[in-house]
């Protein structure tokens, strides 16, 4: 059974290893807290502080921009972690492993209704005498009242702490502890990082997708460098053009897709945000799936191949084209472009994306272009025919066409160029047949740093 924070509380108060210091910003002091409402607390607490003024915090932790970011966070970690080790390694250092945990946090005030969120992070020894290890993660707050969000991050935070010298060895058990003793819906967490001492081999991408695959956040994201990012804080006021895709393998037509995408999302931004719009390529969990659940180091050959191209990654639970707008939207107020096949787009008009909503069809479309997304329609040839299908010449089912021409007339709905070769008319399943089939010519449509992991899932594929 999962045990209830203050058992969590008082069995870490009484294990006389661990010792250590909070400081919070922002929401209380409401991760310490737990530690006092138990028995035992001088068995844990070293110190607790909270430097909500802004002078005050900048005396003690410096300078900063931005006092809810990464930055700030690392800045607490690193002072309360030094003078805890300055103060109190010569007299406990053999027999504890130290710990220094911070917060620093934007709960609702009054008459706010702003994002409210937090970064919360431990820096700790794994034993007695180790060098320090880091993990830190983005939480936001859904509550409506700040003293649910007070409560929530309370518990996020002990929780932290409980897995970090518990349940560090085991990913998927340490990412789900997080929402120990809370209910749904009332916290995210969109990013997890493991850095320093026992964590030089370890790859975060792992984390972003456990994240997901957990049901603690909708979508997270790793730039082409494989760190992971925040989403909002990396696509914060910049335009978006996200292709969707299982990407097993990549393949030049979902290069040609971006290009063309990237043409054509040139006239809807302005001159000052010209240049810097991101390229998401986004995988579901649906396309990740294979029989019981995802394999991981198919998910990491498709991210490195997609890296290798230079391509941000977005992995996300959001089957539905609507709730990826939504997600994109709460992370930036620039354009948004969905590249998409022509497959996709006739997938949209089926009734069973909208389903769960209300309004059905209607209220799914209104969702979609509810914040000024536009749909880039890559064309499609059929290799039977030769017919190439655009959107100009793609026929929407009969009860829908007026919608559809309304959706093109309004440029909710714009057609990219695209050449017709050969690569328009085949797929990745193709590709797999081609290569189980000890057919050359499949290297002709998937890039170069793609062929090993290409053929490593062939088999496994069409197995």
């Amino acid at each position: 059974m999962t045990p209830t924070s203050y058992e969590k509380a008082l069995e870490l108060n009484l294990d006389p290893q661990v010792y250590g210091t909070f400081a919070e910003i922002g929401a209380g002091q409401e991760t310490g807290n737990w530690f006092f409402r138990v028995s035992g607390t001088a068995g844990l607490v070293a110190k607790t502080i909270s430097a909500y003024d802004m002078t005050m915090s900048d005396a003690i932790y410096g300078r900063t921009e931005r006092y809810v970011s990464a930055a700030r966070l690392g800045a607490m970690l690193d002072h309360e972690y030094r003078i805890l080790l300055q103060r109190l390694g010569a007299k406990r250092g053999k027999d504890t492993t130290f710990f220094s945990f911070c917060n620093t946090v934007r709960a609702r005030g009054y008459k706010d209704s702003g994002e409210c969120h937090g970064w919360l992070g431990i820096r700790f020894q794994m034993k007695p005498g180790d060098p320090p290890s880091d993990i830190i993660l983005h939480v936001r707050l859904l509550d409506q009242r700040t003293i649910d969000q007070m409560e929530a991050l309370g518990v996020i935070g002990l929780n932290l702490i409980h897995s970090a010298f518990r349940h560090r060895a085991h990913l998927k058990r340490f990412v789900e502890s997080l929402l120990d003793n809370l209910a749904p819906g009332r916290v995210e967490v969109d990013l997890l990082k493991f850095s320093g001492h026992g964590y030089g081999f370890f790859d975060n991408r792992l984390c972003a997708l456990q994240l997901v695959e957990s049901g603690l956040t909708d979508a997270t994201m790793f730039l082409p460098s494989g760190e992971v990012v925040q989403p909002t804080e990396a696509l914060y006021k910049k335009p978006v053009i996200l292709l969707r895709g299982s990407f097993d393998p990549v393949m030049n037509l979902h290069l040609a897709m971006l290009d063309s995408a990237r043409d054509g999302f040139a006239s809807l931004i302005t001159p000052e945000d010209f240049g810097s719009e991101i390229e998401l390529c986004e995988i579901t969990m649906h396309n990740l799936l294979r029989g019981p659940g995802v394999d991981p180091v198919d998910f990491i050959d498709r991210a490195d191949a997609l890296q290798s191209l230079g391509k941000t990654v977005l992995v996300s639970r959001c089957a539905e084209f609507h709730r990826i707008a939504a997600f994109l939207n709460r992370c930036t107020n620039r354009p948004v472009g969905i590249v998409l096949s022509i497959g996709l787009l006739n997938e949209l008009f089926k009734s069973k994306w909208s389903e769960n909503l209300a309004g059905g069809l209607l209220e799914s479309f209104g969702r979609l272009f509810k914040e000024g997304v536009t749909l880039q329609v890559f064309p499609w040839k059929n290799r039977k025919t030769g017919e190439l299908v655009t959107a100009d010449t793609f026929q929407a089912p009969e009860n829908c066409v007026h919608l559809y021409q309304h959706f093109v007339e309004n440029g909710r709905i714009q057609g990219i160029s695209g050449n017709d070769g050969t690569s328009l008319a085949y797929t990745g399943r193709d590709v797999c047949r081609m290569i189980v089939a000890g057919d050359p010519t499949w290297k002709d449509l998937v890039p170069e740093v793609a062929w090993p992991m290409a053929e490593r899932h062939a088999q496994e594929r069409l197995s």
